[in-house]
């Protein structure tokens, strides 16, 4: 039977398991391969590679299926199949089959990821900005829980390991079947000829701006998930120290990011999001010179505070600008960036430290965010001083 209404806090729980079951595949993987299955690490980086491509092609696809056809079999979909390929690396974790199930694990979060904030941008219970908030805060509890986790059950081998995320994602699809059967029809306007093709040109290139500050800022984040253990190693700092930034990292958002909703009600939705990505670049300058441990803990703690202020925010304003019935696709789009940011991120490190340096790789981090920050502002100003945008509070 089809519910009238979203359940919010079923998509927070949604959002804190989708992470946690996310979490303990992407740390493993490079570990995994190198040390047990006695790959390179240049093959360890095409698995990541090819899973952050199907991801991508999850996100699409999940954003198309949500606005074409039904929300809740295509959550069913995305869910079973992370279920599954998960479900099945208990037993077949050896090479090549490994990276293959990684690969589909990869796209049905893919899509899973979209779902999210599809319903959570149908949700009319609280403001946009309210709902990415909270589901922000969920998608870190969710990174702590399975970050911690996965730490401490490898020692008991990899079929422990993927044992617990089968049942994280089991949980999943029982939230999937039992909250997310909700008539979406009921909460959007009706749908108008030509569906997300009508959204006027105004709307387009705040989106693209938007799009284009997502792609940076995350493959600067990335960053800190591949290069930047390699920086902290090779200067003798510790790599359970470098661990032990992710946790800070993670109960950092947990403790103050309610305080940062707080007060965000009290600023233009836009102009938070300008403050929270020019802390964002901030720290990567900050990196440049960073050489001890408490100058890396510093950088961790900047970029944790321009991560809370920024990243919930865009979604949001996503959600603002488009009109109802073409919600799924761009956040569909939304995530596809993000993903994309994660695949590049990596790749753009290790050919920039190859060839330059570190010093280099984040002043270029840095300056590319300044740069889609700038773009993004200037299309934000052109467009209200036309008045074509309602605002973004």
């Amino acid at each position: 039977m089809k519910r009238k209404h979203i359940n919010f806090y079923s998509l927070v729980v949604y959002s804190i398991l989708l992470n946690a079951g996310a979490s303990f595949m992407w740390p493993l993987i490079t570990v995994y391969m190198h040390n047990y299955l006695h790959k390179s690490l240049t093959l360890a980086g095409f698995v990541m590679l090819a899973m952050s491509i199907s991801m991508i092609i999850g996100n699409y696809l999940g954003g198309k299926l949500f606005d074409g056809w039904e929300p809740f079999k295509t959550a069913i979909l995305g869910s079973s199949i992370s279920l599954i390929s998960v479900f099945l690396l208990i037993f077949f974790n050896g090479w090549p089959i490994f990276s293959v199930l990684l690969v589909l694990v990869a796209f049905g979060d893919g899509i899973c990821m979209t779902i999210l904030n599809s319903y959570a941008a149908s949700s009319s219970s609280r403001l946009s900005r309210t709902i990415f908030n909270l589901l922000y805060i969920g998608v870190n509890l969710g990174i702590v829980i399975g970050t911690l986790l996965v730490g401490f059950l490898l020692g008991f081998g990899v079929s422990i390991v993927y044992s617990a995320a089968t049942i994280f994602y089991l949980i999943l699809l029982a939230i999937t079947l039992l909250y997310l059967n909700v008539d979406i029809r009921q909460i959007r306007q009706p749908k108008q000829k030509g569906g997300v093709h009508k959204e006027p040109v105004s709307h387009i290139k705040l989106i693209t701006g938007i799009c284009f500050v997502v792609l940076t800022v995350y493959s600067a984040y990335a960053l800190w998930e591949s290069v930047i253990s390699v920086r902290m190693t090779s200067l003798n700092i510790s790599f359970e120290k470098y661990s032990l930034l992710w946790t800070i990292n993670g109960f950092m958002i947990v403790l103050f990011q309610p305080l940062v909703n707080r007060l965000g009600v009290y600023i233009r939705m836009s102009l938070q999001i300008y403050i929270g990505v020019s802390i964002f670049a901030v720290s990567f300058i900050f990196l440049i010179f960073a050489r001890t441990y408490e100058a890396f803990l510093i950088a961790m703690i900047i970029t944790t505070f321009g991560d809370m202020i920024a990243f919930p925010g865009l979604p949001a304003w996503i959600d603002t600008i488009v009109s109802p019935q073409a919600r799924g696709y761009y956040q569909g789009i939304y995530n596809v960036f993000m993903s994309l940011g994660r695949a590049v991120g990596p790749v753009m490190g290790g050919v920039i430290i190859d060839v330059v340096s570190y010093e280099s790789l984040f002043l270029t981090s840095g300056f590319l965010i300044i740069i889609s920050l700038i773009v993004l502002i200037m299309i934000g100003i052109h467009n209200r001083s036309a008045k074509r945008i309602p605002k973004t509070d």
